[in-house]
C-alpha cells in the first residue's frame, strides 16, 4: 500500500499579505471620504520583551496598510486608575477607531477591569463581554483576531465547513470559545475539547477540521489526526533548544492531514492582519459608511 501524500501547507504569510492589501485599499478609500485614516491605538504597559516586539510589529503593519497606528508606552508601575483614565481618553477621542491593550498586564492591574473599560465599538481585540455575547448569540460585531484569522485560513484552503465535524482543543475566551462559535455559525458540528477531556486522541480523530489551541508544545501528534483532516495549529511554544513550535507535532500530523498550518508562518501572521481588518471595520461602522 502506497504512503499517503503529505498534507498541503496552508501559507499564513501569503494569506495575511492578501488581507493586509485588502485593508490598505479600503483604508485609502476611507481616508479619501472622511479626511482621515482609520486609527488604531495600542496600549503597552511595561517592558515585557515579547509584548514590545508584538506592539512594534502591529504599529509597522498598521502603517503599511494605511491605518494610522499609535503606540502608548506606559510605565510598569502605573496604577490601575491611571491606566483606566488612559482608556477613557481613547474612548472619548473621535479620531480613535480601535483600542488594543497588550497583554499580559503587570500583576497589580486587573486585566478584566481594563478590557471591560474599552468601548465595545472600539474593541478591535473582540474581548469585551458585549462583543463576546454578540458572537455567542450569532450576531458578531468585532470578533477576536486569531479565530477570525483561522476562519480566513480555512476559507482560503477551500475547507467545506457546512456539516463538517470540527474539534477545537482549548477553551479560552481568546481563542477556543470564539473559534467554536464561528465554526458553529458556519454550520459545522462542533466539539470543544481540552486537556481534561477523556481519551482526547479519540475525540480529535473524529474531526474533519481540527483546531489546536491548548498551549502545550507538540501535544497533538499524528495519532490525534483523522486521515484527510484539515489541521489549524494556533499554538506558539518554544522547545528546550529555543525553537518555535505549535501545539501539533507537525511532521507526524502532516502524514495524516490533507492540509495543515505551520508554526511559525501559519496562524500568527493572520492575527495582526485581522487586527487591521477589525480596525477598518470599526472605523466604517462608527461613521456609518460602507467599505
Amino acid at each position: 500500500m502506497a504512503d499517503s501524500p503529505l498534507a498541503r501547507i496552508i501559507d499564513g504569510k501569503a494569506i495575511a499579505k492578501l488581507v493586509r492589501e485588502e485593508v490598505a485599499v479600503s483604508a485609502k478609500r476611507f481616508a479619501e471620504q472622511h479626511g482621515r485614516s482609520p486609527g488604531l491605538e495600542v496600549v503597552l504597559v511595561g517592558e515585557d520583551p515579547a509584548s514590545v516586539v508584538y506592539t512594534r510589529n502591529k504599529e509597522k503593519a498598521a502603517l503599511e496598510a494605511s491605518v494610522r497606528g499609535k503606540l502608548h508606552r506606559l510605565a510598569a508601575d502605573i496604577s490601575e486608575a491611571e491606566l483606566l483614565a488612559t482608556i477613557r481618553r481613547l474612548n472619548e477621542d473621535d479620531s480613535v477607531d480601535g483600542i488594543l491593550v497588550q497583554l499580559p498586564l503587570p500583576k497589580h492591574i486587573r486585566a478584566e477591569a481594563v478590557l471591560d473599560a474599552v468601548d465595545p465599538a472600539k474593541d478591535v481585540d473582540g474581548f469585551h463581554p458585549v462583543n463576546a455575547g454578540l458572537l455567542s448569540s450569532g450576531r458578531p460585531h468585532l470578533v477576536p483576531c486569531t479565530p477570525q484569522g483561522c476562519m480566513r485560513l480555512l476559507k482560503e484552503a477551500h475547507t467545506l465547513l457546512d456539516g463538517a465535524r470540527a474539534v477545537v482543543v482549548g477553551r479560552s475566551n481568546i481563542v477556543g470559545k470564539p473559534m467554536a462559535a464561528l465554526l458553529l455559525a458556519a454550520n459545522a458540528t462542533v466539539t470543544i475539547a481540552h486537556s481534561r477531556t477523556r481519551d482526547l486522541a479519540a475525540v480529535c480523530r473524529e474531526a474533519d477540521v481540527l483546531i489546536a489551541a491548548v498551549g502545550r508544545a507538540n501535544m497533538l501528534t499524528g495519532d490525534f489526526v483523522r486521515e484527510g483532516a484539515v489541521v489549524i495549529d494556533v499554538g506558539i511554544n518554544r522547545t528546550a533548544d529555543g525553537k518555535l513550535c505549535g501545539d501539533v507535532d507537525f511532521e507526524s500530523a502532516r502524514q495524516k492531514a490533507s492540509a495543515i498550518t505551520p508554526v511559525p508562518g501559519g496562524v500568527g501572521p493572520m492575527t495582526i492582519a485581522c487586527l487591521l481588518e477589525n480596525t477598518l471595520t470599526a472605523a466604517v461602522r462608527r461613521v456609518g459608511a460602507t467599505r
